[in-house]
């Protein structure tokens, strides 16, 4: 890959990461309108149908193996339990504190279930970034203000069970086999999709007369930027560029959460979250060995 096509890379990654954290703002606009279950139909629903032509496109196969689908079926069910805490959390907390907390969570999360699975070694290294993460977490919690009132409430039990939820539903899909992520993820959400309409949402007792222009530019911006778009480049760039290199683009995801916060809900940005998010950054960083100067790595040593 040429650096120009790089560098067109990185600019798209960066929107990318963007949309992903502006989704927390989606939500908690969005839970005016409608409930959990019925808003991710609605997002999912759309993103599928957007998909299918990328896929098209990239000349994707949408065959899916008997054993692929299973998988898709049960990460579908993690994936619905993980955005009903993902919407509760945003609707009763903050969309700050949810994207800060949950976003910067998810990789420790991971990588402490892959450790019990016995997939991981727990290293000195591995233990010091993740007492990092903890004071992290306890510091975007505000546990330090000894206010159990303020420690204690539901939306912070939501965020930290999505934070839990999310790497059940990466450790799920990793176990698909010979299907491409992007068709295994339109797969995902029809299924999350079907899976809705049977058990949690009845289409016809919606109040469509209700959703506004605020509500569609929410909704389009959640589904096409903040998934279509989104996930498609970041497949495309793990593909493209290395997933050491993706990964590293991650952190500017509960950055973004925590300023459009700030520019479209008016949210009072709490030091103790963005202090909070830099402790668990650099843990995650650690933990998973990211190297984020590597460029400038490669030019000194070439000196």
């Amino acid at each position: 890959m040429t650096d120009t096509n790089k560098n067109i890379f990185y600019i798209l990654l960066f929107f990318a990461m963007i949309g992903w954290g502006g989704s927390w703002v989606n939500i908690k606009i969005l839970s005016n309108y409608l409930n959990e279950f019925e808003t991710m139909f609605f997002r999912f629903a759309i993103t599928a149908i957007t998909m299918i032509p990328i896929i098209i496109i990239l000349k994707k196969s949408f065959k899916i193996n008997f054993k692929s689908f299973i998988v898709v079926l049960l990460t579908s069910i993690a994936m619905i339990a993980y955005m009903k805490y993902f919407y509760l959390g945003t609707k009763f907390g903050t969309a700050s504190l949810g994207g800060a907390f949950v976003t910067s969570l998810i990789p420790i999360n991971t990588f402490l279930i892959m450790a019990i699975m016995g997939s991981k070694k727990i290293t000195k290294k591995d233990s010091f970034a993740l007492g990092l993460g903890a004071i992290g977490v306890m510091t975007m919690l505000n546990v330090w203000s000894f206010k159990v009132d303020e420690i204690f409430v539901i939306h912070n039990l939501y965020f930290i069970l999505a934070s839990l939820l999310w790497p059940v539903v990466t450790i799920l899909s990793s176990k698909a086999i010979n299907i491409s992520p992007i068709v295994f993820t339109l797969y995902l959400y029809i299924v999350t999709c079907i899976l809705n309409l049977i058990f949690f949402i009845d289409l016809s007792t919606i109040e469509y007369e209700k959703l506004d222009s605020l509500f569609w530019i929410n909704m389009l911006f959640l589904a096409i930027a903040a998934s279509t778009f989104a996930n498609t480049i970041y497949f495309l760039g793990i593909e493209k560029l290395g997933a050491s290199e993706v990964s590293t683009f991650i952190f500017l995801v509960p950055f973004a959460a925590i300023t459009l916060s700030a520019i479209f809900l008016k949210e009072e940005i709490n030091l103790s979250i963005v202090i909070g998010t830099v402790l668990t950054i650099i843990a995650v960083k650690v933990l998973n060995n990211i190297k984020i100067f590597k460029k400038k790595e490669i030019i000194e040593q070439s000196k």
